[in-house]
């Protein structure tokens, strides 16, 4: 069994952004929720059988009282920002598991989930769609994979090793080094990816520095680690049977309608008919 964990907010701009570029600045109301179902379908027809959708019910979270700085939803395009729900209300339909978080982030329900997964005995794999840097913290072996659907990469712990020089289990404190500007945070004045990487090959975490390393900026380093640090602990499911798709509910092909694309209720029905691969 492979699970395969979607970042929905992720796909959400790019869907958004994406046809804009073809819109004449005309944006379809509910497109790039239809252009995310499409993709979802996509990965079902080339047969996935387990998969979960994490997204940004609201963009704020915990940490936004942790640093002030912290990323928000202001400046969020507003015809993009209305479909952060109807995102949510759709998957559903669809029949597809689907987290919207809160007070945690998508990214966090997405490491929870790929923890609690990974230690099924029946999964084979777990598959996490996403670009972010920060998901590559969750990377195990060969067992958890990052796949990074704009870049064509399926990247392993050699592959994070290669990318930032350290090992997944050190992302959260390089991230704290050299800074997340997606996230907010601007990393420690001086240190760059190469000295980062350096520092915690020969240290390990920043909590292992020795004190004249960071000096006055440890206590802003450990700030910044907590922020990159993904929560695993959220309990948004008992095991990987629960994120089988078994296919979309009564109610899709009213919901297809509504998103202007009938097209999606034919493709998913004849998804839910195809032979398990």
């Amino acid at each position: 069994m492979i699970v395969h964990l979607i970042d929905g907010t992720y796909e959400l701009f790019r869907h958004f952004y994406g046809q804009r570029r073809f819109s004449k600045g005309e944006d379809a109301p509910f497109g790039a929720v239809a252009g995310v179902l499409h993709t979802v379908l996509q990965l079902i027809e080339t047969g996935a059988t387990h998969v979960g959708v994490a997204t940004d019910h609201v963009v704020e979270s915990f940490r936004n009282d942790l640093w002030p700085g912290y990323k928000t939803g202001v400046g969020i395009d507003g015809a993009l920002q209305a479909q952060f729900q109807p995102l949510e209300e759709a998957l559903a339909a669809m029949g597809v598991t689907v987290w919207p978080m809160v007070e945690l982030e998508a990214d966090d329900a997405l490491a929870s989930v790929a923890s609690i997964t990974a230690a099924d005995e029946g999964v084979d794999k777990v598959c996490i769609w996403t670009p972010d840097k920060d998901l590559a913290q969750c990377v195990r072996g060969d067992r958890v994979v990052q796949i990074d659907r704009r870049g064509q990469k399926i990247r392993n712990a050699a592959g994070v090793r290669e990318k930032f020089g350290v090992e997944p289990v050190l992302i959260p404190d390089y991230l704290a080094l050299v800074g997340d500007s997606a996230d907010g945070f601007p990393g420690i004045r001086g240190i760059g990816a190469v000295t980062a990487a350096r520092l915690l090959n020969q240290h390990g975490v920043i909590e292992d520095f020795p004190e004249d390393i960071l000096g006055e900026a440890r206590a802003l380093a450990l700030l910044f680690k907590d922020l990159a640090t993904l929560r695993t602990d959220a309990h948004l499911v008992g095991d990987a049977h629960e994120l089988l798709w078994g296919g979309p509910t009564p109610s899709f092909a009213d919901c297809a309608q509504q998103l202007g694309d009938a097209g999606l209720e034919e493709r998913c029905r004849k998804a839910c008919e195809q032979p398990p691969a």
